[in-house]
């Protein structure tokens, strides 16, 4: 008898479901920064977007870099205890770093969101 195929990711078919939806309705947000994020055109550094991790679907992850870039829109007021519990999540049981903008970052000084994104990924380890 054969295995059962294995799941390329360890989340529930319900969040990679939600992914798929959430790669298709970009935030104008989203869309500028991945506009310079997609096809390695950041420092060299591969991307996913709306990428699942666990129970959490992160806006952009950097593999390589295990780092977590989150765009936050004005919702994200309102969520700052889920928002935290999230970060502190990603730091702690998959030691990923995270970066968080507002939406008017990325449209207001989207050279300033790339200069750190830049600088988070050729950070030495600690």
């Amino acid at each position: 008898m054969s295995e059962p195929p294995r799941r390329r990711w360890r989340s529930s078919a319900a969040v990679e479901s939600r992914a798929r939806e959430l790669r298709r309705a970009l935030t104008p947000a989203e869309q500028q920064l991945w506009h310079h994020l997609r096809s390695r055109q950041l420092a060299g550094y591969g991307f996913r977007r709306q990428y699942p991790v666990g129970r959490f679907i992160v806006d952009f992850f950097c593999p390589a870099a295990k780092l977590v870039i989150e765009v936050d829109g004005d919702t994200h007021a309102e969520q700052t205890d889920y928002d935290a519990e999230r970060t502190r999540w990603l730091n702690q049981q998959k030691g990923y770093t995270v970066l968080r903008f507002t939406n008017g970052d990325v449209h207001r000084n989207l050279t300033a969101v790339l200069d750190a994104i830049v600088a988070a990924l050729t950070r030495p380890p600690p």
